[in-house]
């Protein structure tokens, strides 16, 4: 009997609240973008080299945004949701 009672007072905890998991979805989504931006490039025949693989968005701009979108990450979960911006 008390078991049922303190199954029924417990109510689920979320370890993030609502603004972790926005800067979450955003972080992840940079990271995708930045893996799709990396992507293809190569060429059908092995023998022809195409330089297009070494393109400044290959090279430059993906690595970044998947950098960005792993520190987005990292304040997504460092960020404490529960604290007040109002000023005592």
């Amino acid at each position: 009997m008390g078991e049922n009672k303190r199954k029924e007072s417990t109510k689920p905890v979320f370890v993030f609240g609502k603004k972790n998991y926005k800067f979450m979805f955003i972080g992840l989504a940079c990271i995708a973008v930045g893996f799709i931006l990396m992507a293809g490039g190569g060429s059908e025949d092995p023998n022809v080299f195409n330089p297009d693989i070494f393109s400044w968005r290959r090279i430059r701009l993906a690595p970044t945004l998947i950098l960005v979108g792993f520190g987005i990450q990292v304040y997504a979960i460092l960020l404490n949701p529960d604290k007040s911006n109002s000023k005592k």
